[in-house]
């Protein structure tokens, strides 16, 4: 216990001369501004659940001083290539390795760096309503090749399973589109695709009226706060590793999936990031919990989101968790250039 106790003491001590570090910086005058008269650019998909994620780097970023210009939103094989031209400064929800292709197709490492581990582990997959999951016994998507199966979630009348999946520039539809494929479910299983939130709140509608249900999703997102797995739905394995890297998506436990374990990382302007040591020190440190992110998009579906509640949620989260932010902004100043950032 005592050795515990020491190792927490330590860390706080730390974190004390990070905080006194950057007030000493802040005596000396422009250090204490490494962004001073630069304007920063973020970007982020139409899904307004990033908000949360990207304006907290925001308002990490004009602790620093730089003038964040208000959020655009782009799709994501195009966030990656303005983030590498230099028409964009960053992109907060990078998802790695799902976004792998928007990367090297907009430059790679040539162009962009990839910074820190913002938010993760991240989870997605395919999931069904436990009770026809244990009626039916239906514990792998490969089981919905079955023509009879494959009818209990059929709700437009072609004889196929409804899959409620992914919008298309999202990275996730291509894969399951190669999945479709190579668990040889074409025939009886039909990829919805639309907008994602929309096709949501039906698939929710009909699990309440206790039909059966087939989705897509991810985590952090709200669907599983209120469709939680083992209560409400179940994760369905699939029978191997099948994705165009051919890459391994098995878990240490043996389980499978579909789709790798991802991390949100913040990918920024190469060129930009030399030229601002202070922002890629935060964008190395800054770490938001999954939970944290899941919690907001619920207050979000909820009701509460106008950009004005989603600020509301930021600067909340930044006060109740004060000694880190503080000690996010002290480890970029100490890593700020002794000289002006530049543009």
């Amino acid at each position: 216990m005592r050795g515990a106790a020491g190792g927490g003491t330590a860390k706080r001590l730390a974190v004390l001369a990070l905080v006194v570090l950057a007030l000493s910086l802040g005596a000396g005058g422009a250090m204490a501004q490494p962004g001073k008269g630069i304007k920063v650019q973020a970007l982020q998909s139409a899904m307004a659940e990033e908000t949360f994620q990207t304006m907290l780097v925001n308002r990490a970023l004009e602790k620093l001083g730089y003038e964040t210009q208000p959020i655009q939103e782009v799709d994501y094989p195009a966030a990656h290539i303005a983030v590498a031209n230099g028409d964009a400064t960053f992109l907060a929800v990078h998802w790695d390795p799902l976004h792998q292709s928007y990367y090297d197709n907009a430059g790679g490492d040539a162009k962009l760096l990839r910074v820190g581990q913002y938010a993760g582990p991240a989870a997605q997959g395919y999931l069904i309503d436990k009770a026809t999951a244990e009626r039916y016994n239906i514990t792998n998507i490969e089981q919905l090749r079955d023509p009879g199966l494959a009818r209990l979630f059929d709700h437009d009348g072609d004889g196929k399973a409804d899959l409620t999946g992914c919008n298309p520039g999202w990275g996730c539809e291509a894969m399951i589109e190669h999945h479709l494929d190579a668990y040889k479910l074409r025939d009886t299983v039909r990829h919805v695709q639309g907008s994602y939130a929309a096709l949501m709140a039906d698939t929710l509608s009909r699990f309440r009226r206790g039909e059966p249900v087939l989705y897509y999703t991810w985590t952090p997102y709200w669907v599983s706060g209120v469709l939680v797995p083992g209560r409400d739905v179940v994760w369905l394995q699939v029978p191997f590793s099948a994705n165009p890297q051919r890459a391994s998506t098995r878990l240490d436990d043996g389980s499978d999936y579909g789709f790798p374990i991802n991390t949100t990382r913040i990918v920024v302007n190469r060129a930009w990031a030399a030229a601002n040591p202070a922002a890629v020190k935060l964008f190395e440190v800054m770490r938001l919990p999954i939970a944290d992110i899941s919690a907001q998009n619920e207050r979000m579906r909820a009701g509460e989101s106008s950009e004005a509640d989603i600020a509301r949620h930021t600067d909340g989260w930044i006060k109740y968790h004060q000694p880190l932010f503080d000690s996010w902004i002290a480890q970029a100043l100490a890593a700020a250039a002794p000289g002006p950032a530049r543009r």
